[in-house]
């Protein structure tokens, strides 16, 4: 496998993994925002800001798209782009797994709210906790980058 093969593979699967969790998270929100609904419609505006936070993580990968990308040159070798597959890989799998449990975290919050808790603060707060690993996900990916140059 060529390098810039190997770079561009790493930089797709950030990309594509965290947009999927991003996805599969807002649905699953959705998906409970909307029984919330049926029970407690005044509720709607607390249903959307927590429905939409798993969203988040697809950005995280489109960010370190933009970071990587530019790495990738003719003169990039195999070391430098096991390290930018590396890089992607990594922030793909923990924004994939973090947004899918952020999303449960939000979903069970919508719930709560739609049977009448006050719910909605301490979701948020819980759904923090997952939203961290994504934004650690990120830094590892930056830090990499940066070091990706001084790979001879």
């Amino acid at each position: 496998m060529s390098p810039i093969l190997l770079a561009y593979l790493g930089i797709a699967l950030a990309v594509a993994l965290s947009g999927i969790g991003s996805a599969y998270g807002v649905t699953v929100c959705g998906n409970a925002a909307i029984g919330a609904f049926k029970k407690n419609p005044g509720a709607s505006g607390s249903y959307i800001g927590l429905a939409a936070l798993p969203s988040s993580q697809g950005l995280y990968g489109f960010v370190g798209f933009f970071i990587l990308n530019p790495l990738v040159t003719s003169t990039l070798n195999m070391s430098q782009a096991a390290a930018i597959f590396g890089a992607g890989l990594a922030l793909g799998l923990v924004a994939l797994v973090s947004a899918i449990r952020q999303a449960k975290v939000c979903a069970n919050g919508i719930s709560a709210i739609g049977g009448g808790h006050k719910a909605f603060g301490t979701t948020m707060v819980l759904a923090v906790f997952p939203e961290l690993y994504a934004i650690l996900g990120l830094l590892v990916l930056i830090l990499i980058a940066n070091i990706v140059p001084n790979f001879a």
